[in-house]
C-alpha cells in the first residue's frame, strides 16, 4: 500500500514551497501539514488541494488519481466522439440527457422519504 504522506511530503520539499504558506493556503495549521505526511491514508480531496496549491499533478504517483484520471480522460473522450451532430440532433440529444438526469434524481428523491 502506497504511504500518501511520504508522497505529498516530497512533492511539498521538491517544490520549495513552504511549510507555513501552504498550512496558511488550506486554511490549517502546520501540525496538520505534518500530521499529513505522516499518514500512510490522506483523503484525495486533500491530495488534490495540495496538488493545485503547490502545482503538482499527484495523479502519476497515486494510485486512486491514476484511475480517476483515466476515467475522467475516457468520459471526455466519449462526450468529444458523441459532438459529431448536427443541432437538431444536438438539441434532441441534450434534452433526452437533461430529462435522464431529471428522473434519477425524482427516483433518488422517492427512495429517500
Amino acid at each position: 500500500m502506497q504511504h500518501k504522506g511520504e508522497i505529498i511530503e516530497k512533492a511539498v520539499r521538491e517544490s520549495g514551497f513552504s511549510i507555513t504558506r501552504l498550512a496558511e493556503r488550506m486554511g490549517k495549521s502546520r501540525r496538520w501539514v505534518y500530521q499529513i505526511f505522516e499518514s500512510p491514508t490522506v483523503s484525495v480531496d486533500y491530495i488534490l488541494a495540495i496538488g493545485k496549491i503547490i502545482h503538482h499533478d499527484f495523479s502519476e504517483e497515486v494510485d486512486e488519481l491514476k484511475a480517476y484520471k483515466m476515467k475522467v480522460t475516457k468520459q471526455i473522450t466519449s462526450d468529444q466522439q458523441q459532438t459529431f451532430f448536427d443541432e437538431k440532433d444536438e438539441v434532441e440529444y441534450w434534452k433526452n440527457k437533461y430529462l435522464s438526469v431529471l428522473e434519477k434524481y425524482n427516483d433518488l428523491l422517492i427512495s429517500t422519504k
